[in-house]
């Protein structure tokens, strides 16, 4: 399969409170104001407008459809910050797989961080209370079902008060600035085709 003549990969970090899209309804914040990027880019999957982290904007059909299909599997993480201290058994279940909508989660990794991860501060405050702890914790899944991070670590018993994608199969958000976009290095661009499995000729 042939490059599109103009080939665009870019890796946005998305603020909190930004849609992952280029419209939205008066008062909505959206990519619009950022970038410029080009006109025929658009996301590879979403990220909820209450999440911050990694968003990749193509133009590439394939890319986008091999990040986004579950048939592909490829890996999400997300650093988490939840609420009161997960228990071990708490991370088991979150590995294990609970059950959303009748289905349960195919397996994933979870590990509690033993440090807090330095991410620029939010707009919107998490909310505080003095008697209960807050904790960092790492997901990674392969799947993206609707607010799924969210839904897990709730029903689990620890709910979700920040949430920040930080990698996307190899694609990952450090070095970025919050707010800003980089395309893809050609380096970049050649492993990504091979972690996806893609065949791409020129460019």
């Amino acid at each position: 399969m042939t490059l599109p003549a103009r080939w665009h990969c870019i890796l946005f970090y998305k603020p909190y409170g930004v849609l992952s899209q280029f419209t939205g309804t008066a008062g909505q914040r959206t990519l619009a104001e950022y970038g410029p990027f080009p006109g025929d880019v658009y996301a590879a999957g979403r990220l909820d407008a209450d999440s911050e982290g990694l968003l990749i904007l193509t133009n590439d059909h394939q890319v986008q459809r091999r990040l986004t299909d579950p048939a592909f599997a490829h890996p999400r993480t997300y650093c988490v910050q939840v609420e009161n201290i997960p228990s071990a058994e708490a991370l088991e279940r979150l590995r294990s797989g609970v059950v959303i909508d009748g289905r349960r989660t195919l397996p994933a990794a979870a590990r509690l961080l033993t440090e807090e991860p330095q991410f620029p501060p939010r707009p919107v405050p998490i909310r505080y209370r003095k008697s209960i702890p807050t904790a960092w914790i790492e997901i990674t899944l392969r799947e993206g079902r609707n607010r799924q991070v969210r839904r897990m670590t709730a029903l689990v018993g620890f709910p979700t008060l920040r949430l920040v994608r930080t990698g996307i199969d190899i694609l990952k958000l450090g070095g970025l600035a919050l707010g800003e976009a980089r395309e893809l290095t050609l380096r970049e661009r050649d492993e990504l085709f091979r972690s996806l499995r893609l065949t791409h000729r020129g460019g």
